[in-house]
């Protein structure tokens, strides 16, 4: 069984341009619907706040200037799952995230892909 992301509502927070196109053109080839792709902390919790929640989110740590920890602690307050995208060593995740799927850069799309359909089955149990 080939299984895709159809129907699944997707929040990508990715600052390089070229990477967010990648995501998003992947993620609605695969039947998915978008939110963004936002490029800041600010953009995704716009996003947040005029769309349902989404079901999943791909979230890059480093935006610039700034973190994404602020989008990640509210998506985990409201009960969704979501990885990260990284070029961090994992030990400088912090704690709480220490246990949260992540995808490390240079990635390919189907890398991100295989660990959102993990990410949204074990959701599901």
């Amino acid at each position: 069984m080939n299984a895709s992301l159809a129907g699944r509502r997707i929040l990508v927070v990715e600052d390089e341009y070229m990477l967010a196109e990648c995501l998003h053109d992947l993620l609605r080839g695969d039947g998915a619907e978008v939110l963004g792709p936002a490029s800041c902390v600010e953009d995704a919790n716009a996003l947040l706040d005029r769309h349902p929640l989404p079901d999943a989110a791909v979230l890059d740590i480093n935006l610039g200037r700034q973190s994404v920890y602020p989008v990640a602690d509210r998506l985990s307050g409201q009960g969704v799952p979501f990885l990260f995208t990284t070029g961090y060593d994992h030990g400088l995740i912090p704690e709480r995230y220490s246990d949260c799927l992540q995808c490390v850069k240079p990635f390919g799309v189907d890398d991100v892909r295989a660990l959102l359909l993990e990410l949204l089955h074990a959701d599901a149990r």
